[in-house]
């Protein structure tokens, strides 16, 4: 992927973030739902959001604001990526989003959903990982575990709809609450 063709400028719009307890963000967010049938067409629309995601890491980086972990979510699966600063994986976890999302909302993919409710749903999920709220083993918790990211998840909060800019959260555009990360 070549991020040069995205003219990036900060603050950008991240759907959701996961801050770990020292309010360093530890995982990107992209929320998607894709109305497109065509299998075709369905994956260039995945293609293009994670190259968006890459070249919103590669702008981070050269900030000095690493994100370890990227999360590309639609209805159907959550691919989940590994950042080193300079690279990005290929997905290191594959999840499928009804089995994660159901066990929050158990009518999840029976009607109409939004990328609001689907990133509400996957921050649910998130505080669940981290604080066992609703049961003791929450879904997809050893595949989260494998792949490291479940210890960064420890004491953790989420916030979306925010605009990020380097070790910055210009505003969080929900609320209107101007914050400051480092």
């Amino acid at each position: 992927m070549d991020t040069d063709n995205w003219e990036l400028q900060f603050p950008v719009d991240a759907d959701v973030i996961a801050l770990d307890k020292d309010d360093r963000i530890v995982v990107l967010i992209e929320v998607k739902i894709i109305q497109a049938e065509e299998p075709a067409a369905k994956q260039k629309i995945v293609d293009r959001a994670i190259d968006w995601l890459k070249a919103v890491l590669a702008n981070l980086s050269e900030k000095n604001a690493i994100v370890p972990y990227v999360m590309f979510i639609d209805a159907e699966k959550i691919l989940i990526f590994k950042w080193d600063g300079v690279n990005l994986s290929e997905p290191v976890c594959t999840l499928n989003t009804g089995e994660i999302c159901r066990y929050y909302m158990p009518t999840f993919g029976s009607k109409w959903l939004s990328e609001l409710t689907l990133g509400g749903l996957i921050e649910t999920w998130l505080h669940d990982l981290d604080y066992n709220w609703k049961s003791k083993i929450s879904p997809a918790s050893e595949q989260i575990a494998a792949i490291g990211l479940l210890p960064l998840l420890a004491g953790e909060t989420t916030k979306s709809g925010v605009e990020l800019g380097g070790n910055y959260i210009y505003r969080d555009q929900l609320s209107d609450e101007y914050c400051y990360r480092a």
